[in-house]
């Protein structure tokens, strides 16, 4: 299983539904109105391009339904703000261990940040190394340890399917952790 967390539009979500088609991807959002198109375009009959494989769930980050604890092969956050953004580089443990809880043994969690200073984060890291280290920290007493960090190719931005990258005018990092 997959899981999204700050979905949004779900675009992600209907993407990674269509590109695996055997792996149940579920978009987690704690605005309902942004996922509800996605969402009615997942549950359309699949000769309708429906795919019964996606869902979206109603909750924060960080307070997940305990349903879903440490059942996702692969999380991930892509380009996060506010509260998901502080989380995922440390100055929000309690949206880190809601994250982190949701990640199954020797799942991994995948990061694509965009920050810049421009955005107004006192104190938050906004280099790529920077922000690595801080992820590093947030998720190290859940368990996880780093296994790539760097700029990402376009390739991979576009494959993410956020509606966030389209408009992107500032190099992201993509952190990959791993869970031990």
């Amino acid at each position: 299983m997959t899981i999204d967390i700050g979905t949004g539009d779900g675009r992600a979500v209907l993407l990674g539904a269509a590109r695996e088609p055997t792996t149940l991807v579920l978009g987690l959002d704690a605005n309902a109105s942004v996922m509800v198109e996605a969402s009615r375009r997942a549950a359309r009959p699949p000769r309708k391009g429906g795919l019964p494989n996606a869902g979206f769930i109603l909750a924060s980050a960080e307070s997940p339904p305990s349903v879903l604890e440490a059942s996702a092969d692969h999380v991930t956050v892509l380009f996060p703000w506010g509260s998901l953004f502080r989380g995922v580089v440390g100055t929000d443990a309690v949206v880190a261990a809601g994250i982190a809880g949701l990640v199954a043994r020797r799942g991994s969690l995948e990061l694509m940040l965009a920050p810049a200073a421009q955005d107004g984060l006192d104190g938050v890291p906004t280099s790529g190394e920077a922000l690595a280290a801080a992820a590093a920290g947030a998720f190290l007493d859940h368990g996880f340890d780093v296994d790539d960090a760097r700029t990402p190719t376009p390739a991979e931005v576009k494959a993410t399917g956020s509606t966030w990258a389209r408009r992107l005018d500032r190099r992201p990092t993509l952190i990959r952790l791993v869970r031990r």
